[in-house]
């Protein structure tokens, strides 16, 4: 009798099982620091045996079991394949999104079998445990394997994305995030990277916009220029092993991808480029004034000009905003005249200052949306960045003790 399968699931692939057994030879061939592996595992152990993965099971359920390790080996004994490949989902609060990543990964064309997911909730709450859940029973007999991984120590994206790598069983690490859709073939593609002598790689990322689009989502498709986002990599986990993953000091999930990227190239680690790796990650809907909010980053830019100075200004700014500076001077002599009460600087300083940041809004709003609520958000906004950068960038300057100006 054939065998049933699940509606969410694929046939085995005779084609992915060649890259697969392919792939699974290159990955031992590398060479690894034993020393450093050995202590990752040990803290890998230690971070899986204090936090509870669960697929389709409550966390008291997992709290009778009388350890992580014990609950889940039987399931990975019982597959006919090892694991190959571990793709980690950070999340927070966005279940709706998270589920739409789910949906996508489980239409992979990949053997089942051979890969598994592992959602970090660094906001745990029952919602997005639901949503895991739902998946996870989904796939309980045909894979892939869906767990789900609450956050109970520090928060922040590059925690979160060290909490999954730390648990994941595949030789390799894939890193997307709740809000992107990786297309049918990523998996393959991004596996297809590792050529024997890879042992990274990064996608493609594609942002699809409105039209016209806000200042907003122009930002976001902005991405698509970038590389080695943690939208879309891969890593071999043993060379996130000999790196110690993702910096944790970078909190707000701004630059630690970056930094990690850095710190490959640095290593004289290939990083290969894999274009039909592609990801969709439409832009999500952003509050009034949240590019504002989104100035406080550049605090973390100072943290990873002071650990890679020369690739900072070679891959992120070549130096810093000028217009910036020159608006925020201006407002300190236009300060200055109206105390002092100078009635030649004061309309000079104001007109300069309304010259710079009339300039900096019209840049701004050129191939964005002209509604009057747009228009106006950008009109308030732009009177306020330059300030707010400003300030920012002398904070991480002062914060972590670097000529960042």
């Amino acid at each position: 009798m054939e065998q049933e399968l699940h509606p969410f699931q694929f046939p085995y692939c005779a084609a992915d099982d060649e890259i697969d057994d392919e792939m699974s030879s290159k990955i031992i061939a590398f060479p690894q620091n034993r020393a450093n592996a050995r202590r990752a595992k040990v803290e890998s152990r230690a971070r899986i045996g204090n936090r509870p993965m669960s697929y389709g099971r409550s966390p008291a359920d997992m709290r009778k079991s009388a350890s992580h390790a014990g609950s889940i080996t039987p399931i990975w004994a019982s597959r006919g394949h090892g694991i190959l490949v571990s793709v980690v989902i950070p999340t927070g609060g966005r279940p709706h999104l998270l589920n739409r990543c789910l949906a996508a990964l489980s239409h992979q064309a990949f053997d089942p079998t051979r890969f598994e997911i592992i959602v970090v909730d660094d906001v745990p709450q029952s919602a997005t445990h639901e949503v895991v859940e739902r998946w996870a029973s989904q796939a309980a007999v045909t894979g892939p394997r869906v767990y789900y991984l609450p956050v109970d120590g520090t928060h922040g994206p590059a925690a979160a994305r060290n909490l999954g790598w730390h648990a994941a069983r595949g030789a390799m690490v894939a890193f997307t995030e709740d809000s992107a859709i990786p297309y049918r073939d990523w998996l393959t593609n991004g596996v297809r990277a590792f050529d024997g002598v890879s042992q990274a790689a990064w996608g493609r990322i594609v942002t699809p916009l409105t039209d016209p689009p806000t200042e907003h989502e122009l930002g976001a498709k902005r991405l698509e220029e970038a590389e080695f986002l943690a939208t879309n990599c891969f890593c071999l986990r043993r060379t996130l092993e000999n790196l110690d993953g993702f910096d944790e000091r970078f909190q707000c999930g701004w630059r630690d991808d970056s930094d990690l990227y850095f710190r490959l190239l640095q290593a004289d680690v290939s990083v290969a480029y894999a274009p039909g790796a592609v990801v969709e990650r439409p832009p999500t809907p952003a509050e009034w004034g949240i590019s504002m909010r989104q100035q406080k980053n550049i605090l973390f830019d100072a943290l990873l000009y002071k650990k890679h100075p020369a690739l900072y200004r070679e891959k992120i700014s070549a130096s810093a905003r000028w217009d910036y500076y020159a608006i925020v001077a201006c407002l300190l002599v236009l300060a200055t005249a109206f105390f002092t009460a100078d009635p030649l600087l004061m309309p000079i300083a104001a007109g300069l200052w309304l010259l710079l940041t009339g300039r900096f809004f019209l840049h701004r709003i050129r191939h964005t949306a002209k509604t009057v609520s747009h228009l106006f958000e950008m009109m308030v906004t732009s009177l306020l960045i330059p300030p707010l950068a400003v300030f920012w960038r002398l904070a991480g300057a002062v914060r972590f003790r670097v000529g960042f100006i």
